[in-house]
């Protein structure tokens, strides 16, 4: 990620970045076509995976106090559609899931950072989950999430906008 990359980086109280994306199921998804409610966009880094099954289950068990709150939980991964789809299937997840396979957006939301692991170094998304408000502003940023108890947390601030 370059140094101007940097600086333009999504801050609470700026737009949220617009995208369209596909998702589950094969159809896409605009998060400016979700004006007027709140959204919850969280990345993670892999379909599959022992946190982000649980991520994707917490927001799942908690989706029908989003869904009276009028929020939109959406999880970006750079997993294919067909991955997601298998995923969701597996878990029963009741969270719309996006395909970033380029991680365009995940560079734009800045979450496409360089990790290390067993003394390698690799690019991967970074646990992410940002809450946007109604007006399309960014409201709380989550980074570096750790699992446990997150979706709850989110859920909280949803509540408090």
């Amino acid at each position: 990620m370059s140094d101007t990359m940097t600086a333009t980086l999504p801050e609470p109280g700026q737009k949220a970045p617009d995208f369209k994306l596909p998702r589950d199921g094969g159809e896409e998804v605009r998060l400016s076509a979700h004006l007027g409610a709140p959204v919850v966009l969280y990345f993670y880094p892999r379909d599959d995976t022992s946190g982000c099954t649980k991520q994707a289950q917490g927001f799942t068990e908690l989706g029908g106090d989003f869904e009276l709150l009028g929020a939109r939980v959406l999880g970006v991964s750079k997993d294919s559609v067909a991955k997601h789809e298998k995923f969701r299937d597996k878990y029963g997840l009741g969270v719309t899931l996006l395909s970033d396979a380029e991680a365009d957006v995940c560079e734009r939301y800045g979450v496409w950072v360089e990790k290390k692991m067993y003394g390698k170094t690799f690019m991967g998304i970074e646990r992410t989950t940002f809450l946007i408000d109604a007006q399309g502003r960014i409201a709380r940023i989550w980074r570096k999430v750790k699992v446990a108890g997150h979706a709850e947390e989110v859920l909280d601030a949803v509540r408090a906008l």
